[in-house]
């Protein structure tokens, strides 16, 4: 600082101002400390700007791995967002989703200094009491039930599954057959209760739910139990990744898709429109979740108080995975 102001002929305190984009310098000035800057290479150290404004311009996003679809988007979406609000991100996944492994990953960013954390959450974690987070840090919450801890933005899960279900039975299906996310995820909770309300609703018949781990090799293996039951003439299916599993077992047990089975998937992978039959499934806007959750960011940075759940609607996109029921 002290090279950029002898070079420029003004005071430290002038250089100072400047990188801190004071309005009140001359613009005589600037130019020529700019141009100073350029000459010398000089920087202004951003970590002790962060400091004395008391601000680092950063979000920590605390993930539960990157093997899910969901996750990955998410993050995507948020990085994105924050990005074009002139923020930085640093991401720490976890390998578990522990008590400790959560206060450990908030100590770490503590360190790293930023400003506030969006926690993206598939488990039942921080609706235990004995779990404690740093009272300074803003938080905001993606996939979970932390109302009244924290703020939460999600898809609206219900709804999405509801409009799947709806669909299959506008089509005709006397019922519609589940196969289901792992039991700790809040996603895969919330669209097998909607599927399980929907159906009751109609006075329809519940079949046993098929439970996977959102991978399609799970799918598959529920397919395999789907293609064995004859009645079953229609399936919705918690994610894009089991409903490919699901149609593979299909498929390779000779029930065509949707001549005998209809099947209505979750998420709208980019891949989905090339599933063959291309696949009828639930889109998220994942954009919408990673804007909502750095509007919260930033309004809990502003001060302002930020409660309850924002839920980003589903909208249904239809292709040749689902028809009528064959007659017959």
């Amino acid at each position: 600082m002290a090279d950029v102001a002898q070079l420029a002929g003004v005071s430290s305190q002038t250089v100072s101002r400047v990188s801190n984009g004071d309005a009140a310098v001359v613009e005589s000035t600037r130019a020529k400390v700019l141009d100073a800057m350029k000459q010398l290479g000089y920087r202004p150290n951003s970590a002790a700007r962060a400091l004395k404004r008391g601000e680092f311009r950063a979000i920590g996003v605390i993930t539960m791995g990157l093997s899910s679809t969901g996750n990955v988007r998410t993050l995507e979406a948020i990085a994105g967002s924050a990005s074009r609000a002139g923020y930085a991100v640093t991401l720490i996944p976890l390998d578990a989703p522990t008590q400790d492994n959560v206060k450990g990953a908030f100590t770490r960013l503590d360190e790293l200094a930023v400003d506030a954390v969006v926690l993206i959450m598939e488990v039942h974690l921080l609706d235990t009491a004995a779990l404690t987070l740093p009272p300074h840090v803003k938080v905001v919450v993606v996939d979970s039930d932390a109302t009244g801890r924290f703020p939460v933005v999600d898809t609206d899960q219900r709804q999405g599954a509801r409009t799947a279900v709806r669909h299959l039975l506008d089509l005709g299906h006397a019922t519609v057959w589940h196969v289901a996310g792992p039991e700790e995820s809040f996603a895969a909770g919330r669209r097998a209760e909607a599927w399980e309300a929907a159906l009751r609703e109609e006075g329809r018949q519940v079949p046993p739910l098929l439970r996977g781990d959102w991978t399609a090799e799970s799918g598959y293996e529920a397919g395999l139990r789907i293609a064995a039951e004859a009645d079953c003439r229609a399936v919705f299916v918690a994610n894009d990744q089991m409903a490919l599993g699901v149609l593979r077992a299909l498929h390779e047990q000779g029930r065509r898709v949707p001549d005998d089975v209809s099947v209505v998937g979750f998420d709208d992978i980019a891949e989905a429109s090339s599933f063959i039959p291309p696949l009828t499934t639930v889109r998220q806007d994942f954009a919408r979740v990673g804007e909502w959750c750095v509007d919260a960011v930033l309004r809990e940075l502003r001060g302002e108080t930020v409660t309850g759940v924002r839920l980003v609607p589903t909208v249904l996109v239809e292709r040749a995975s689902t028809g009528a029921p064959r007659r017959g």
